[in-house]
């Protein structure tokens, strides 16, 4: 298969993740990319993250507040503009027509020229809150193009140029990203309620940082190899929509 690299720089750009730290995995060195060129970035949180903890005792509230926090301290060191958060139940995200309502009134007042999000194709994909946040995205998509859809948001429709979707099943594009991957780690790191959770950062913290980033360096370098690139970000990438 053919692999295309590199979008035009859009003039703006919103990306969709299920959970605060999504956005940052599956495209973080694309936008921080994107920003440094001009590129008015949004990033649109699905859930309030209340499942992301493996302390049972934890008040819920704060960590809510904690990690819209760090996605905000995260949007600011990739250079993103906006920030949205539609605060669904974490973990119990669907792509019902309320969500898909909420995805497509984003999709028109952000009016971007690239959506990411999720791959909900993916095989063998477990999460379903990553599953259905993807599933949303093409079905917002699709709604905020067409009039007919929730014509009660008095919203302008908006049809995006392309989709690209991170952690895809079949990678058809990369971004270039040499020099935006460090951007992206330090994004990543600002997300310090997952550390232990999800980076895997707890007993000895430096080191730890330091593998973590290491992975992410080895990831972009292998992504890259598919193109010829020092590193990359893959995507399966949709055009006509």
């Amino acid at each position: 298969m053919t692999i295309a690299v590199d979008l035009p720089v859009p003039r703006r750009a919103l990306a969709i993740g299920a959970h605060a730290d999504d956005v940052e995995f599956g495209c973080g060195a694309t936008l921080a990319k994107w920003a440094a060129a001009g590129t008015h970035v949004t990033i649109c949180v699905c859930t309030d993250g209340s499942k992301g903890t493996w302390d049972g005792d934890a008040d819920l509230a704060a960590l809510i507040a904690k990690r819209e926090e760090e996605q905000r301290d995260a949007a600011a060191i990739l250079g993103a503009v906006d920030v949205v958060f539609l605060r669904y139940v974490d973990g119990e995200l669907d792509s019902a027509l309320a969500p898909r309502a909420a995805i497509c009134r984003v999709i028109r007042q952000a009016r971007p020229d690239v959506v990411l999000g999720h791959d909900p194709w993916q095989p063998y994909r477990i999460h379903p809150d990553h599953y259905h946040a993807g599933l949303l995205v093409t079905a917002g998509i699709v709604a905020a193009r067409d009039p007919l859809f929730f014509p009660e948001q008095g919203v302008a429709p908006h049809r995006p140029a392309t989709l690209l979707c991170f952690e895809p099943g079949q990678v058809d594009h990369v971004e270039n990203v040499d020099g935006y991957v460090d951007r992206k780690i330090d994004a990543l790191l600002a997300h310090r309620s997952q550390w232990r959770s999800t980076m895997q950062i707890d007993e000895r913290p430096d080191d730890q940082r330091a593998v973590f980033a290491a992975k992410q360096r080895v990831e972009a370098r292998t992504a890259g190899l598919r193109a010829g690139l020092r590193a990359a970000e893959s995507f399966a990438r949709i055009d006509d929509l």
